[in-house]
């Protein structure tokens, strides 16, 4: 049966991209390319929905088949609120402080469902204070998702990292909700692997944040997988956004401003096609899910496998300054 629903889900969400192209190109619904853009010509956007669709077609799924927790399966279909606001986002931009808004009351309900989160552990090292966590994870949570939209700015980069994450944490969980997410996003992939034919949208993005931080937060409270785990498999993402804000700070740059200066732009910038970086991304992606095996298998321990994975990235980084450097104007 469960074979069956994935099968569903990628004809669902294959289908449903084709769909929507054809509607985005009769509507006018293109995301026109501008200075601060990676693509030259204009491209049908809001493909995102077909994902968002499908997997919540497989998640009623998965509930019909008793294979999900019920706290789960509430805490995941809260964030259809998220996605209806994102939705009209693409269709008519709406002011970053009702977006803001709408993730905080989003992620704060996902959150109530799953209690909370309720412990923060590394080997023998244990934080239990729920209420502060929570708020922690909430603030975050928020972060993680608008990170998630800024680093959809090439060809398949956000389809190929919600695969590698969902991956990693299927490899250590066995949980069929990672294939179900795969197979949702696999069947948009196909369309927008370069060159796209079609753009994820805000609608996509957010909710794959919002997503992976529930799984995230959810497998961390029933010791099935570390957040620290977590932490490394969405490192290339939540690094690159985190440092780019920082030294983008430093150099009193207006921060709501658009840029190119994350470092999967910049690799572009400098050359490489968005399929090779892509690629790269994937080699990556794949070392960390190696790392994070070796620490759930308790073969090497968190606190070695963590710094290790920021280092790596660190060295990413650098390479890409070295060759097209972090300037104050793009």
């Amino acid at each position: 049966m469960l074979t069956v629903l994935l099968l569903i889900i990628l004809i669902l969400s294959f289908a449903g991209t084709y769909i929507i192209i054809k509607v985005a190109i009769k509507r006018n619904i293109f995301d026109i390319p501008n200075i601060r853009s990676s693509h030259t010509i204009p491209t049908p956007r809001g493909g995102g929905l077909a994902i968002v669709l499908s997997w919540y077609v497989g998640l009623f799924g998965l509930k019909y088949f008793n294979l999900i927790e019920s706290n789960l399966f509430y805490a995941l279909l809260s964030g259809s609120v998220l996605a209806f606001v994102s939705f009209l986002d693409d269709l008519f931009s709406i002011k970053p402080w009702i977006r803001i808004l709408f993730q905080l009351l989003t992620v704060t309900i996902g959150i109530y469902f799953l209690n909370g989160f309720t412990t923060l552990y590394l080997n023998n090292f244990v934080i239990t204070i729920p209420i502060i966590l929570s708020v922690i994870v909430v603030i975050g949570a928020i972060w993680f998702i608008n990170l998630y939209n800024f680093l959809d700015g090439i060809d398949g980069y956000a389809s190929i990292e919600a695969i590698s994450i969902a991956l990693g944490m299927f490899v250590i969980t066995k949980n069929p909700i990672f294939l179900l997410l795969i197979f949702a996003v696999l069947g948009f992939l196909i369309w927008n692997w370069p060159k796209a034919k079609i753009f994820m949208g805000d609608i996509g993005s957010t909710q794959l944040g919002y997503i992976f931080v529930i799984l995230g937060v959810y497998f961390n409270n029933n010791h099935e997988f570390n957040i620290f785990g977590w932490l490394i498999l969405t490192s290339l993402f939540w690094v690159d956004a985190s440092l780019t804000l920082l030294r983008r700070w430093r150099n009193k740059e207006k921060l709501s401003t658009a840029h190119k200066k994350h470092a999967y732009q910049r690799i572009v910038q400098f050359g490489f096609s968005h399929r090779k970086t892509i690629l790269i991304s994937i080699f990556v992606n794949l070392l960390f899910i190696i790392l994070v095996v070796l620490s759930e298998k308790g073969l090497i321990p968190y606190f070695v496998t963590f710094p290790l994975c920021l280092l790596i990235n660190y060295f990413l980084i650098k390479q890409i300054d070295y060759r097209f450097p972090f300037m104050i104007k793009d």
